[in-house]
């Protein structure tokens, strides 16, 4: 998440644009193993503990860079309030999913669902904006929906938590763009609109002995601290990345992070990769060649 309501972006890549983003989604590539950490614990223990520990983080961002103004001025405004409502409450739920997938032994499941995204949040362009398909993007679009298929018919049904995570984020980040706020404003007002039910949540377990926070495990405590760590870290790094960045590199360095859980996926927690997934994912990674080339092509032509 930015630091403040990002400039107008310029044609042109930061050297130090690239390290920030090449960082955040290296880290969130890695993610896999910490939520595999705390796979013991409820996914909604997890997720109270990202929203309270992230607060900290992101509120000592704000006030180092002298932000905190926006916040103030954004409580005092119902309708950036409940925009942020919505934000939130998508943005947990596609925590929420992610943490029990991981846990849950699907992985490859999570890096489906973010391979997937940019070609959904290409169609949503087109239903919800009218936004005109280029013909590359349909066959893009066509050849992950060959994909999809190719697992429902396998599995008897919908690979609906790639798709419950890439529509739960797709909608997010649509809507994020809403709020009149810089990106950094814009996710401490969500953590600490979620901030209450998430306390009252640790709370509840904490009095009927359900916690793992100070349970007797160090381990545990110290895992859920560091999730407010491992939330906020990232976005923070990449939204400062982003901004010195040109699109069509962003676009590119998207595929980081769901190819190193692919990687992790099947080669470290050992999850099935059968003939249905040699046939789908090969066709998901041929729809983004094809929607990259084109991104890339068209970048190309506007710069000149």
């Amino acid at each position: 998440m930015a630091v403040e309501a990002a400039p107008e972006r310029k044609n042109e890549d930061s050297a130090r644009g690239f390290a920030f983003a090449l960082a955040a989604y290296l880290l969130w590539g890695f993610l896999p193993f910490y939520m595999k950490a705390v796979a013991h614990i409820s996914p909604a223990e997890v997720i109270a503990h990202r929203i309270i520990w992230s607060l900290p983080v992101a509120g000592a961002v704000l006030v180092a860079v002298g932000r905190t103004a926006d916040v103030k001025a954004a409580l005092r405004t119902p309708r950036i309030l409940a925009m942020a409502a919505l934000t939130a409450a998508l943005i947990t739920v596609n925590w929420g999913l992610y943490v029990w997938a991981i846990g849950s032994g699907r992985a490859l499941d999570t890096a489906l669902g973010y391979f997937i995204n940019p070609l959904l949040s290409v169609l949503m362009g087109a239903v919800l904006l009218g936004e005109k398909l280029k013909p590359a993007q349909m066959v893009a679009i066509g050849l992950a929906a060959c994909g999809v298929l190719v697992l429902t018919v396998e599995a008897g049904t919908l690979p609906w938590v790639a798709l419950a995570l890439s529509v739960s984020w797709a909608f997010y980040a649509f809507f994020r763009k809403t709020l009149p706020i810089g990106p950094n404003q814009g996710f401490f007002l969500e953590v600490l609109i979620l901030g209450l039910p998430a306390l009252g949540y640790i709370i509840y377990l904490q009095a009927t002995g359900q916690s793992h926070f100070f349970a007797g495990n160090a381990s545990d405590t110290t895992l859920l601290i560091g999730a407010g760590i491992v939330t906020a870290g990232p976005l923070i790094i990449y939204a400062n990345g982003a901004k010195l960045l040109k699109l069509s590199t962003i676009g590119i360095m998207q595929y980081i992070a769901p190819s190193m859980i692919f990687i992790i996926a099947v080669f470290v927690f050992g999850e099935p990769f059968g003939t249905e997934k040699m046939i789908a994912f090969p066709l998901i990674w041929l729809a983004l060649v094809v929607y990259t080339w084109s991104m890339l092509r068209s970048s190309r032509r506007d710069g000149a």
